[in-house]
């Protein structure tokens, strides 16, 4: 069986390719001309470059090849300008869409890696519930948009064999954002915001893996499901975890209002637009920071798909911790 993995280069497509190369896979990793191989360096991985900003080019990279499954894992997490989102996530998965469609006919499954962001702050009233797949989406950042609208196009290919997972917070080895706050604890700094009550979700980058293969597996299409550990945390939770696998001390516990959270992204949008440089702190991290509800309903993936999280987050802070010796 033949896989194409786009966003190979990056965190979670990494893994998959180490994955389906285990699994025996004749393995296509799409890369660009300045992406990294660092994570993807096993010769068993053929690598093939994309520019899913045109369908042409795609069209004619990808009708060199059959593939029988194709798991679209590219994206932008973070943008200096609005508008790239819109480009990187949303065009450039309808352009991959589109090329598929026209050079693939033989495909049996299309996996697309989407984000419980595209649902943002919902659900917000206490006592919270999950949220389910049957409420309606109401992005709050211009990355769970662009991701919505990428889902949406989608949806409307009749006949199209596809599956959307929409994990949580993804965390494990080779991730940057949430390595932040390792690094924070470390320099024996807790910083949190918000003095409402926050439940927060996330999932171990190989149980994602794991769902993206029962989603090539299993004889399901046309559904869309959120993936975490099942279990739900409060920030504190976490940063308890990570002072206890780096075994730090006197580490002093910050909490700041909202509206100094606020002020702080403001201000990194607009030094980020004047530097034409990323920042971490921006308005969309904004949203993200503040919103209070992250939990998700997983039991679609576990009945259709059966799906079954296998690393619970002291698991994985402790491994994530592991990977930074």
């Amino acid at each position: 069986m033949t896989i194409l993995i786009t966003g190979a280069t990056g965190f979670i497509g990494s893994f998959i390719c180490e994955e389906a190369v285990k699994r025996g896979f004749n393995t296509f990793a799409a890369i660009r001309k300045t992406s990294s191989l660092k994570y993807i360096s096993d010769e068993r991985i053929h690598k093939i470059e994309l520019n899913l900003g045109s369908k042409e080019q795609l069209v004619e990279a990808l009708g060199k090849q059959q593939f029988d499954y194709v798991v679209h894992a590219a994206g932008a997490t973070k943008c200096i300008d609005k508008a790239d989102f819109f480009r990187i996530n949303t065009d450039g998965t309808k352009n991959l869409i589109d090329a598929v469609r026209e050079t693939q006919p033989q495909l049996k499954r299309f996996v697309f890696i989407s984000s419980l962001s595209i649902f943002g702050a919902i659900r917000e009233q206490q006592p919270y519930e999950p949220i389910k797949e049957q409420d309606t989406p109401q992005p709050n950042t211009a990355y769970g948009e662009s991701k919505l609208l990428a889902e949406q196009y989608l949806r409307q290919q009749e006949g199209f064999p596809y599956v959307i997972l929409r994990p949580t917070g993804v965390y494990g080895p080779r991730e940057k954002d949430y390595l932040m706050m390792f690094d924070s604890i470390r320099k024996h700094i807790d910083f949190a915001v918000g003095y409402k009550p926050q439940v927060i979700t996330f999932i171990y980058v190989t149980d994602v893996v794991q769902a993206v293969f029962l989603a090539l597996e299993k004889d399901v299409v046309g559904r869309a499901y959120f993936l975490s550990d099942g279990k739900n945390y409060s920030s504190t939770d976490f940063s308890d975890l990570i002072i206890k696998e780096l075994n730090a001390k006197c580490v002093l516990r910050l909490k700041a209002p909202l509206a100094v959270l606020k002020l702080i992204t403001t201000v990194g949008d607009y030094y980020g637009r004047m530097t034409h440089r990323m920042t971490v702190l921006n308005r969309d991290k904004y949203n993200i920071l503040s919103q209070r509800n992250w939990m998700c309903d997983i039991t679609p993936a576990c009945k259709e798909l059966g799906y079954m999280p296998t690393v619970l987050l002291p698991e994985g802070v402790r491994l994530t911790a592991q990977s930074l010796h």
